[in-house]
């Protein structure tokens, strides 16, 4: 049976250096947040400017779910590829044992 190595295989070699580059790229934004200081207790908001939100959350949303979807993309593509090359194997295995059926 033969094993094929990360190394040798340039699509996982290109996947896994997406990973690795997509890792370090979300860990500086998480590590770079301050920690909110404790309240004594509730504070009421008088001014209405302050009361609305300062980060609207659409963009947010709709780049989480753009993100989301080229994930699912991205497998969906990578299955069919395996599946072409799956199917080609077959193929050529199946032109082999053809003529040796005839015999």
């Amino acid at each position: 049976m033969k094993r094929n190595h990360i190394l040798r295989d340039p699509r996982a070699l290109m996947t896994a250096i997406a990973m690795i580059v997509m890792l370090v790229i979300s860990v500086g934004p998480a590590s770079a947040q301050q920690p909110q200081p404790d309240q004594d207790g509730y504070v009421a908001v008088t001014d209405l400017d302050l009361a609305q939100e300062q980060l609207p959350a659409a963009p947010l949303v709709m780049a989480a779910y753009a993100i989301a979807w080229l994930a699912v993309f991205g497998y969906l593509w990578s299955i069919w590829q395996r599946l072409t090359r799956v199917e080609r194997e077959l193929a050529e295995v199946s032109r082999r044992i053809q003529p040796e059926t005839r015999r």
